[in-house]
């Protein structure tokens, strides 16, 4: 098979078409979802939900957030593992979820977690009896008859109402229901997730399809990530990019295609950044999510939106979203190349357009 050979900018370019970021925008938020297969549905709201921002950095300001929410709602889309994905993409999920917590041989830590369902296997039963009696509800209405505790430094200590239902998702015997104002609901996944499965290699593989299709160019393997791998393993066509290390794989169907950039602010869990180490070797762009640094070791900002323009990352806005006081506060926008008057001008128009999506005055800081 040839492989294909790519500059830094073709590679750029191709998976800004994947992720919906040229200038041709899609049709509609479930056109967004079904294309790029999933959104993080990460609550930090210092600007808007990264849910939220993905959308609007590709619909623009014909997206409402309460288009989002009505869909998870009505179960139009659904969230699995912290994903909002299409309904019809948990088919590919069944298969593993039914394996859980893995193929063996398993790790230390897999046998940790099936030891710990299986020892509270009464309060499993217990949290099942109680959804299919009244569910959809909310955690704190299910009961902890645990008798081994969750043990954990961090913040889930002891919380084992929230760790047996993280497992029973993975496990595939509940799932997440929409909301009730602040609280997410969980029923039985028979009520929720489609009655489809498809086997578990081919399932893998039209998902590491699908992935590659969302990201344009991806590396056959690369660090292991929770839930949503970075790899594609052997889909697509190989490619090498010019003064980058190592093989890719390539959807061909994106590849050869006319390119028209435009300027967007991006959410810091995008999937065109998330994977730090592609977005380095693609963009030779600089950055960190800082939000868990101390402020005075933050370079850019708690919540600093990562800034496109054309077919490069060219900064980073550090913006916070007060909306008590009815402000989008601009602290600064960092410039990692010169920007010219024409890139200044496109980038202030995204501000002010963002600002008007949020309902909110803007300010910036002299």
């Amino acid at each position: 098979m040839t492989v294909h050979e790519l500059s830094r900018r073709d590679a750029r370019r191709l998976a800004m078409r994947a992720q919906l970021l040229d200038a041709h925008r899609p049709s509609g938020m479930f056109d967004v979802v079904r294309r790029l297969t999933l959104l993080q549905n990460d609550p930090t709201a210092a600007v808007a939900p990264s849910a939220d921002l993905v959308l609007w950095s590709r619909l623009g300001s014909s997206y409402a957030p309460a288009q989002l929410r009505d869909a998870l709602d009505e179960q139009t889309l659904l969230e699995l593992h912290g994903f909002v994905r299409p309904p019809e993409d948990l088919a590919l999920y069944r298969a593993e979820m039914a394996e859980w917590p893995g193929r063996p041989p398993l790790r230390d830590w897999q046998e940790g977690l099936r030891d710990w369902v299986d020892a509270n296997n009464g309060c499993r039963l217990d949290i099942l009896a109680r959804l299919r009696s009244d569910g959809p509800l909310p955690s704190r209405d299910l009961p902890d008859t645990c008798v081994v505790s969750w043990r954990s430094s961090g913040w889930t200590n002891n919380r084992n109402v929230t760790k047996m239902i993280d497992f029973l998702v993975q496990r595939g015997e509940v799932a997440a229901a929409g909301r009730r104002g602040a609280d997410r609901l969980w029923d039985l996944a028979e009520r929720v997730y489609p009655d489809e499965a498809v086997p578990y290699e081919e399932a893998c593989r039209i998902r590491a399809a699908r992935r590659l299709r969302a990201l344009g160019i991806a590396r056959p393997r690369a660090a292991e990530s929770a839930f949503e791998p970075n790899d594609v393993g052997a889909v697509g066509e190989p490619a090498v990019v010019e003064g980058v290390k190592g093989q890719w794989r390539v959807d061909p169907e994106l590849l050869d295609r006319e390119f028209t950039g435009r300027t967007a602010l991006l959410s810091p869990l995008d999937r065109l950044v998330f994977d730090r180490r592609r977005m380095t070797e693609l963009f030779e762009y600089d950055y960190q999510l800082e939000m868990y640094k101390p402020a005075a070791k933050r370079r850019w900002g708690y919540w600093a939106l990562p800034i496109l323009h054309g077919d490069r990352l060219v900064g980073k806005l550090d913006a916070t979203a007060d909306r008590r006081g009815g402000v989008f506060r601009v602290d600064a926008i960092h410039q990692d190349v010169p920007f010219t008057g024409a890139m200044t001008t496109a980038v202030r128009q995204e501000i002010e357009e963002l600002a008007r999506w949020l309902g909110l005055k803007l300010a910036v800081a002299s």
